[in-house]
């Protein structure tokens, strides 16, 4: 276990845990060329209107320009460093190709300073080597997988997650999500095979509110702390229940306890072949 206790000389440290950095970083600074600035818009669209809820403040942060394309073939790169990012719950890893290129790429797991890694169609079945889908057998786990061939990679790339090849079935592969959902993506595009670094991510608890805020998270407020005018859920004497059969967002939309929230007629509908499990059954 990489993860840290503290001695409980606050409230807050007798509940806070965080990842031993120590054990799993290399030490090694960020690489300047590959860094950039970026302002924090808390949450708000150009025109100034909060777009996604619960987000502002938090602590100044330095983008790294992270590959997920992975569009330099059949040229092998070795990984000079493991580093933390900012941006991310996975660690990212400093990538040399052997034409002299540097890239941040993510880091699998059980994959070391020293080692190296390929994406080609040939590539052998190892940790961070990255082929065609169609190329992986049943069975392997894979991560940071691309939707369309050559667009890069949108699924499994937080830390700890990864997905499954479960079938290859007339041009297509059939992978099992993160989510237990089964889904069908075609079998040109390409994916990185191993699971993604810091698996323990999941079991840190950030011990007090403030330091959730220093990570740019704002409070949330229960609908049913609320009035009526502003939640579905509001009003009532007391602690009152919500009222309702079914849990509602604030716009009124079905939300949580499993309910069906997908949209009947979206497009990626085709490629589902089992919808995800939810609640105990999960």
């Amino acid at each position: 276990m990489a993860l840290k206790q503290y001695r409980p000389i606050t409230k807050s440290q007798r509940q806070h845990t965080s990842i031993n950095y120590r054990e799993l970083l290399s030490g090694h600074k960020p690489e300047k060329s590959l860094m950039q600035g970026r302002k924090s818009m808390g949450g708000r669209n150009s025109f100034g209107r909060i777009t996604t809820r619960h987000q502002g403040g938090g602590h100044k942060k330095s983008y790294r320009e992270v590959d997920f394309r992975f569009n330099k073939k059949n040229i092998l790169a070795k990984i000079v460093s493991i580093e933390y990012d900012p941006y991310r719950s996975a660690f990212i890893s400093l990538a040399i190709y052997a034409d002299g290129e540097k890239r941040y790429v993510l880091v699998p797991q059980r994959v070391k300073v020293g080692d190296t890694f390929i994406v080609s169609e040939t590539a052998p079945i190892e940790a961070a080597n990255r082929l065609p889908l169609g190329k992986i057998p049943v069975g392997t786990f894979v991560y940071n997988i691309e939707l369309k061939p050559g667009a890069g990679g949108k699924i499994a790339r937080s830390a700890g997650n990864f997905c499954e090849v479960v079938a290859q079935d007339a041009g297509y592969t059939h992978l099992k999500m993160p989510s237990t959902e089964v889904r069908r993506i075609i079998a040109t595009a390409w994916a990185s095979i191993g699971e993604v670094s810091n698996e323990e991510h999941r079991l840190i608890n950030l011990g007090k509110a403030g330091r959730s805020r220093w990570m740019g998270v704002r409070p949330t407020v229960r609908g049913t702390a609320m009035n009526p005018v502003d939640h579905p859920h509001g009003g009532g004497e007391g602690k009152q229940g919500r009222g309702l059969r079914r849990a509602k967002s604030l716009w009124g939309k079905p939300t949580g306890k499993g309910q069906k929230s997908r949209r009947p007629k979206k497009y990626s509908n085709v490629f589902i072949v089992s919808r995800r499990k939810v609640g105990k059954r999960k």
